[in-house]
């Protein structure tokens, strides 16, 4: 999974980003280009038009959903999405539904921790230290093209069982 969170998890309100992190945003398409990624339908139709060189993955309910790129495939849930993976490495970009259901699959979370609280209506699911282990972590502070402070941070399984969720509040 890969993301940007506020200190409280926030991930965005009206289906936009709450922030504008220039180097995120690069790391983001150093990270995940060539792969393919896996979202929700709000989050692919936030962006004016498909990623360069990435294979979408775009998960709904509405079985008439239609996209006309031809980088882009439609499913209708995470494990018909996961089934179009095999082996290979992939990212789940958001939203909120799609982390939270898509955690327990997840070896990995490339997280960017946005140093501030935000009025968000969505939100990334918790980090709990029992399942994730903190490997790297590297600062980055506000500046000129960077309102807030945020520190990238790479978390690994510890082990191979899945988490159960369902008692999630985000």
């Amino acid at each position: 999974m890969i993301a940007a969170a506020g200190e409280d998890d926030s991930l965005g309100r009206d289906n936009d980003l709450l922030w504008h992190l220039p180097d995120d945003f690069k790391r983001f398409k150093r990270l995940t280009s060539g792969h393919k990624i896996i979202m929700g339908r709000k989050t692919f139709e936030s962006f004016p038009k498909p990623l360069p060189n990435r294979l979408h993955i775009i998960i709904t309910r509405d079985k008439n959903y239609k996209v006309s790129f031809p980088d882009c495939i439609v499913v209708h849930s995470l494990e018909e999405a996961l089934d179009l993976v095999n082996e290979e490495k992939a990212y789940i970009i958001g939203g909120g539904e799609i982390y939270r259901l898509g955690e327990k699959y997840a070896d990995g979370i490339e997280l960017t921790r946005v140093h501030g609280t935000f009025n968000a209506d969505t939100f990334f699911p918790p980090i709990y230290a029992t399942v994730w282990e903190l490997v790297a972590e590297e600062y980055h502070p506000k500046d000129e093209n960077h309102e807030y402070d945020f520190t990238y941070r790479t978390y690994t399984r510890k082990n191979n069982e899945a988490i159960n969720l369902g008692d999630s509040n985000n």
